[in-house]
């Protein structure tokens, strides 16, 4: 299944695609929560919801996407936790060794954005760079998961942008605030849940391409830390809880580590590829 969220004029919603179209959750069972991120942790406490709301979205009459506006997948995750120099090729053109321990940074929820909507340059800077990146969306309350078992937690994957102001980003020796400007973490276009895709996401090709340009082409095998060691990893200092959003990394290619370097600029635009996962597209204006 794959899930958005939305809104139509004012009021934000969520859905299930079908087709070309989506089918809105209240149109499924006006019982269900009003987001995706509830919608989420229900599912962890009902089994069988899941293959119910499948069954009643396929039979139902879709909304064209055109006639929505699409927000990031999950826009009110609880927690967004990244990885850095998590790519053995990344690390090498960063001049950054291969750590025993993921570098672990975290994003808040208004550097978010939807697929579609304008990654804005802000005035403060003009280096902004793409990362291509595997979102993984946390689907049961987790602490203490062994990494055999560490996949069971996971709901879905989406595409996501890391993009990063990288003068910002060395201004001090925590990537925080060039990682959190608004609006510059692109997520979507939308949710694939985990049983469509290899355990992990692990062997799909991840790609940036920038004005059709392939800037970034690897592997999700790459990883230094994958999915379900990064969560049992995770889960020996903190709870994860349904909604929360980790962003795995990126591979080599990005643009500071280019000669000369490449900063997106108005009139670009940045697509993120995933393969079985989906294209996240943002054009990119002042």
């Amino acid at each position: 299944m794959r899930f958005v969220s939305y809104s139509s004029g004012s009021t934000p919603g969520w859905g299930v695609l079908n087709g070309d179209g989506v089918v809105d959750s209240r149109q499924i069972d006006a019982a269900l929560p009003h987001t995706l991120r509830e919608f989420i942790a229900q599912c962890a406490n009902q089994p069988g919801l899941q293959a119910r709301v499948a069954e009643r979205s396929a039979a139902a009459k879709a909304t064209p996407l055109s006639a929505v506006t699409l927000a990031p997948c999950v826009p009110d995750p609880g927690k967004i936790i990244c990885l850095g120099v998590n790519y053995v090729d990344h690390a090498k053109e960063g001049g950054n060794a291969i750590a025993d321990y993921p570098a672990f940074f975290l994003r808040c929820n208004t550097s978010l954005l939807a697929h579609g909507a304008p990654l804005q340059v802000s005035p403060t800077s003009d280096k902004l760079d793409y990362e291509a990146e595997l979102a993984v969306v946390i689907g049961r309350r987790t602490r203490f998961v062994s990494e055999a078992d560490a996949l069971k937690s996971v709901f879905g994957y989406a595409c996501f942008n890391d993009g990063s102001y990288r003068d910002y980003q060395r201004k001090a020796s925590q990537w925080t605030i060039g990682k959190n400007f608004d609006a510059s973490g692109g997520f979507g276009p939308h949710l694939v849940t985990a049983d469509e895709l290899p355990p992990g996401c692990v062997g799909l090709r991840i790609q940036s391409i920038l004005n059709g340009k392939v800037m970034q082409d690897a592997d999700t095998k790459d990883m230094v830390f994958g999915v379900a060691r990064t969560i049992a990893l995770l889960s020996e200092c903190l709870t994860l809880e349904p909604g929360d959003v980790l962003v795995m990394g990126t591979p080599g290619g990005v643009g500071y580590a280019r000669t000369p370097p490449v900063w997106m600029k108005a009139g670009d635009t940045i697509d993120i590829a995933i393969e079985g996962v989906g294209v996240l597209s943002n054009p990119v204006t002042a």
